[in-house]
């Protein structure tokens, strides 16, 4: 009985332990089916995840905006910037210190040259510093302090309108804005540097200074390069204050007559003063007939600007020029943003064209000089200057090496120079005959429809908000524009501009010099418009670089942006002409000095006043001084001192040589007469003038 419920027990326990077993086992394989279902669950929604994603449309890479063209070369010029500042402070000295050549004004002082003659400096359009002596509230602080020249600039980027409206003149008048004045400053610091460490005139100087030129015998002639010529006098008695200076330095300097030197712009404004002061009051300065023969022993001009450049011409017509046209390609519309609210053009011409002193150097001479729609004195001129060979040549001698000059002239895709405007590329070199005609009675503006613009446009900015868009469309219409009806197109595009400007300059070339007419301040800025004086003594001097791409003509094309308060045309960028051609980027380029082309700067020496002729009635002597342009090798030259261009000629050590030469004593003769090296005899020959 016992044993039997022992067994009963133990079956129980068994039975108990197998049940438990198989429970257990059981729910580890429900465990495990249930983490089965867990990484199925969860694969699957990894693969929903993934699906989802996949069906999301793509990221678009984001849009590339003018505002981050802008950001990107502010970037590069700081990062340039940065890393020269970095390698000046931290390479060793030995490598940046560049071996000084001792300058013209120690060498000649060792062979004895000594100041003799007072020498008066003019500058030109741009280089001379202004400053503040009334403004408006905001230039408050700005008393006598630089608003353009020999400063920081930081005012520009600290209140740039505030600054371009201080600048600006009175659109009708020419003269001052209303609360506003702002004048030259005078002295030699007035123009030595046009920014820190940009020299304009304070190398000259510091060479002059070496062999005893000081205040008592050097002055710079400083004046307010915004204003018409004669504006000067009107407004600050600016050619009073010359003459009376060069009678000072006449007499305190032993009665030594003055050596002027004047540069760019200054050179048709030395030439204005040379007629004003022999000119009877209240026009001139009644200093009489001889004058000059009295007073000045030469004109040494540098980069004389003496029949104009083209330069001008881009700059009234769309406020830009070759490199402008450039920055304006690589970030189209940073400068026009609307966004941004730059409209930076259109501020710079709203200022530019209440400058008359811009008028003055428009090209002198129309078609007899620049050429007309088939010919120009530079055709067949070859644009690749580093082939180009010269040879020094002399216009007194006769000593010119034919076989260069017909080098130089070899075509190489003709270039129709005499187009200075040009409204597509096809304009630019058809023949005349297949191009739509231009006649002066289109540019009229009789219909009332003209002024449709000012009630969408609010208040004019510029005379182009003025003209409908039709009469816009109608300037260009693949036409192309000589000299000669250019100076229609922009009476046309800037009535009230050319009709004040046009007060006070002249472009033309006179029939008869003794006509009355001529004896009115207009006309002597102009070489071809007056007589030089009657000082058969006197010397002028054309000195200016050689072998530079200057600008001479221009292909245009309407602007993409047609909302109100914008230029409507610009320079075309994307126009290249084949390789070797002088058309790139939109220009066409001759020789030059970068801003004045040859045929600009060297005719008036080279023919016009050469010898005895109806421009120069008593001889005075002209000579030609070129200076090839040989860029500095590295860097560290800085602007070199073999530079031909126009304002680094300044630091010319040939040039400054020269001038010192003259100023010391000696003539044109002796310091070697002429110094050719471009195809200046060439063009002149070419030009049918009578003399």
């Amino acid at each position: 009985m016992a044993s039997a419920l022992r067994f009963r027990k133990l079956c129980y326990v068994e039975s108990a332990v197998k049940c438990t077993s198989v429970g257990y086992e059981s729910f580890e394989i429900d465990e495990k089916l249930d983490k089965k279902e867990e990484d199925v669950l969860s694969a699957n929604n990894f693969a929903l995840e993934i699906n989802k994603k996949r069906k999301q449309p793509k990221r678009q890479p984001k849009e590339w905006r003018c505002l981050d063209s802008c950001c990107w070369i502010i970037g590069y010029l700081c990062t340039t910037w940065w890393l020269l500042l970095f390698f000046y402070h931290c390479l060793p000295v030995t490598l940046l210190r560049v071996p000084e050549l001792p300058g013209p004004g120690v060498r000649l002082k060792r062979e004895g040259l000594t100041a003799l003659h007072p020498v008066v400096l003019v500058p030109g359009i741009v280089t001379g510093g202004l400053e503040l002596w009334e403004g408006r509230p905001c230039a408050d602080g700005l008393f006598r302090k630089r608003l353009w020249g020999g400063g920081s600039f930081t005012q520009i980027f600290k209140r740039p309108l505030c600054l371009l409206e201080h600048l600006s003149l009175h659109y009708e008048t020419g003269l001052d804005p209303q609360g506003i004045r702002v004048r030259a400053v005078p002295g030699l610091v007035g123009a030595d540097y046009f920014a820190p460490g940009y020299f304009v005139w304070a190398v000259l100087i510091e060479n002059l200074a070496k062999i005893g030129y000081e205040g008592k015998n050097l002055h710079m002639a400083a004046y307010d390069w915004r204003l018409s010529f004669q504006n000067t006098e009107i407004r600050d008695h600016a050619l009073t204050r010359l003459k009376s200076k060069i009678e000072l330095m006449y007499i305190s300097n032993g009665y030594k007559k003055v050596v002027a030197v004047p540069h760019s712009m200054g050179v048709i404004y030395f030439l204005h003063f040379l007629k004003w002061v022999e000119t009877p009051p209240p026009m001139g300065g009644g200093g009489g007939p001889g004058w000059c023969a009295k007073h000045i022993k030469a004109v040494m001009n540098i980069g004389p600007a003496f029949l104009g450049v083209p330069k001008a011409v881009s700059n009234l017509f769309s406020a830009e020029g070759k490199d402008v046209s450039y920055i304006r390609a690589m970030a189209p519309g940073v400068f026009d943003s609307e966004i941004l609210g730059l409209q930076t053009f259109e501020r710079v011409m709203r200022m530019a064209r209440t400058w008359d002193s811009i008028v003055s150097l428009l090209p002198k001479g129309g078609e007899v000089i620049w050429g007309n729609m088939d010919r120009s004195p530079e055709e067949g001129h070859v644009c690749d200057f580093s082939k180009k060979s010269h040879s020094k040549t002399s216009l007194t001698t006769n000593n010119v090496n034919n076989s260069d000059v017909k080098r130089d002239f070899l075509v190489k895709g003709l270039a129709n120079y005499g187009r200075i405007i040009s409204f597509g590329k096809p304009a630019s070199v058809l023949h005349s005959s297949k191009l739509p005609t231009v006649d002066s009675k289109e540019f009229s503006r009789t219909s009332t429809s003209e002024n449709f613009n000012n009630f969408s446009c609010g208040e004019a900015w510029t005379e182009y908000d003025e003209m409908s868009r039709q009469s816009i469309q109608n300037v260009a219409a693949g036409k192309a524009y000589t000299t000669t009806t250019l100076l229609d197109l922009l009476r046309f595009v800037a009535p009230k501009m050319m009709r004040r400007a046009e007060a006070h300059f002249s472009h033309g070339i006179a029939e008869n010099l003794d006509d009355p007419k001529y004896n009115h301040y207009k006309y002597w800025s102009n070489p071809l418009e007056m007589k030089l004086s009657d000082a058969p003594d006197m010397e002028i001097y054309c000195m200016y670089g050689v072998g530079i791409p200057t600008e001479r003509s221009y292909v245009y094309k309407l602007s993409p942006n047609s909302r109100c308060k914008s230029i409507p045309y610009q320079i075309d960028n994307s126009v290249h002409g084949e390789d070797g051609s002088c058309l790139k980027g939109g220009v066409y380029f001759a020789d030059g000095d970068e801003s004045v082309p040859v045929l600009s700067a060297g005719f008036m020496c080279a023919k016009g006043w050469r010898g005895r002729t109806r421009f120069n009635p008593s001889g005075i002597a002209t000579y030609i001084r070129e200076y090839r342009h040989k860029p500095p090798t590295s860097l560290m030259e800085g602007r070199g001192i073999e530079s031909g261009s126009h304002v680094d000629i300044m630091g010319n050590f040939a040039l400054i040589e020269d001038i010192m030469r003259v100023a010391a004593g000696a003539t044109g003769d002796e310091i070697g007469g002429d110094q050719i090296h471009s195809d200046i005899i060439k063009m002149s020959e070419r030009i049918n003038l009578g003399l």
